[in-house]
């Protein structure tokens, strides 16, 4: 093939990143070196201060594309790297995260063979505090109504760099939400439910690097974070009235069991306080046993339909 059809490339991956120079350049050498050449890398600068644009200028490769703004966070970074993309399938990459070299060819193929795919969520290795976890989800095509419930439930292995899917997809949905500052990837998945399934892969292609500077690595403001996504999602509420009290009770108890009282004591406060939670001690309490039995039950049910491993 000659021309612009040549040119254009079949995936787009995106990379939100703000001072985060080393890390990010490590993260385009990955997309850069990947078996499948034909992409391109939009790199979404959100206002660095570090020499992010220098460092990326110097890389002289026409496939990498350097965005720079002020953006109001990752996620409208995100949409800004959305809006852009010239591929049909856009993937993720977070900027402190590295693809193995199979990652891109890998996941076209999946698209490829199955044109009815909209939403494919891989594995990867986990590395944090020198521990080494492998994350891997089943081999699975999961229901509008399953992928949900395993979100709920947080039976399955998700982050943002595990998401690909068609660009029209996230397109439909509104990209992510700007509003969300964390469980963003939690949060988009559950719009993406309401209308599409969704291809677990049990192949591990890429790394996660846990930052220090990571707000998913944060123990404060979690319940708050959870208050926001019921608050998104009030639904979930209704139809799994146990599921938020246990999330937010199991979170104290982990905080009181490291003897983490004060944390322990504004996660109790912070849920008290909130609108979309709100719950009392002897509700968290039995929100605690109910939803731990509802998510061991869900997770079995998982298990012996499609062998999943526990999350």
């Amino acid at each position: 093939m000659t021309g612009k059809t040549e040119r254009t490339p079949l995936i787009t991956v995106i990379t939100p990143t703000h001072n985060r120079r080393e890390t990010v350049l490590r993260a385009v050498e990955s997309v850069l070196s990947q078996s499948m050449p034909r992409l391109e890398h939009i790199v979404v600068d959100d206002g660095s201060t570090d020499g992010t644009e220098a460092a990326l200028a110097r890389i002289s490769d026409p496939r990498l594309i350097y965005v720079g703004a002020k953006w109001r966070g990752a996620n409208a970074a995100r949409n800004a790297g959305i809006e852009r993309a010239r591929a049909p399938v856009v993937t993720f990459l977070d900027s402190d995260d590295v693809y193995l070299p199979h990652r891109l060819e890998r996941t076209l193929a999946r698209f490829d063979d199955d044109p009815s795919l909209e939403v494919l969520i891989s594995s990867y290795v986990s590395l944090k505090s020198g521990r080494v976890t492998n994350c891997i989800n089943p081999e699975a095509f999961v229901s509008p109504t399953m992928l949900e419930r395993t979100l709920v439930a947080q039976t399955i292995f998700i982050a943002g760099t595990a998401i690909t899917a068609r660009r029209e997809a996230l397109l439909a949905i509104g990209g992510y939400d700007s509003d969300i500052t964390r469980m963003q990837d939690r949060e988009l998945l559950l719009r993406l439910a309401r209308r599409f399934g969704a291809q677990l892969s049990g192949d591990i292609d890429w790394t996660k690097y846990n930052s220090q500077n990571s707000i998913s690595r944060r123990r404060s403001g979690y319940v708050e974070a959870y208050a926001n996504l019921m608050d998104k999602h009030p639904h979930i509420a209704r139809s799994y009235p146990h599921i938020p009290p246990y999330m937010i009770s199991r979170q104290i108890i982990a905080d009181v069991l490291r003897g983490r009282l004060p944390e322990a004591f504004e996660g109790y406060m912070a849920n008290r306080s909130s609108k979309a939670l709100g719950y009392s001690l002897p509700e968290l309490i039995n929100g605690y046993v109910c939803g731990r039995r509802w998510r061991r039950d869900l997770y079995t049910e998982f298990r012996n339909k499609f062998g999943a491993r526990p999350a």
